[in-house]
């Protein structure tokens, strides 16, 4: 592994004056890796896109919508069917009528409850949320340093307009961060701040 001190720009050209800052302490091009990091949820992870296999808002909304569907669809059912026992003592449009209620009833049920807000997140679920968030978009400027300069590095990156500048260990090859994960979050707190 290879220790990588990186920060985020808002654009390519104020990467670019921290990389030529670096060059002029001594940091070769090949150690120096520019890239952008799209939006969370556009890293396409995913066949048909997104980050994530699911969204971490839904959880429980699958069942509370078929248990809120089954309730007031059954309720539905006892209605409709009901209202046509009212009106004919044949089977066939009570059963109708009662299927018809059920569908409505399902329908209104599983809408109700999507619908409604969820409860606010435990402390430790939110977190975990903020831990997982991944990286906000921007120009990343990437540095394969040694220990003894990772401090310097830091410095410049700070200097030149680069926000959160993390130390981290990765895979460097042909001049790359092989295995960058935008849905990682920095950790920021590795570099201290000489100011």
């Amino acid at each position: 592994m290879s220790l990588i001190v990186a920060a985020r720009f808002q654009t390519f050209d104020e990467a670019e004056g921290a990389a030529r800052a670096l060059k002029e302490i001594g940091i070769m091009e090949d150690a120096l890796h520019t890239f952008f990091v799209n939006p969370p949820g556009s890293h396409d992870r995913y066949p048909l896109g997104g980050d994530r296999a699911h969204d971490p808002d839904s959880a429980g909304a699958p069942l509370g919508a078929i248990g809120a569907a089954a309730a007031i669809g059954l309720f539905g059912a006892i209605v409709g069917g009901g209202l046509a026992l009212g009106f004919t003592g044949s089977m066939l449009p009570i059963i109708a009528a009662a299927g018809v209620g059920a569908y409505v009833g399902s329908l209104i049920g599983a809408v109700f409850f999507l619908g409604k807000k969820r409860p606010r997140r435990s402390l430790r679920d939110a977190r975990d949320a903020k831990v997982n968030q991944g990286r906000a978009s921007g120009v990343m400027l990437a540095v394969h340093t040694s220990a003894e300069q990772q401090q310097a590095v830091a410095d410049i990156l700070r200097s030149k307009g680069g926000v959160e500048v993390e130390r981290a260990q990765g895979r460097w090859e042909d001049g790359k961060w092989r295995d960058f994960d935008p849905l990682v979050t920095p950790n920021v707190e590795q570099v201290r701040s000489s100011g």
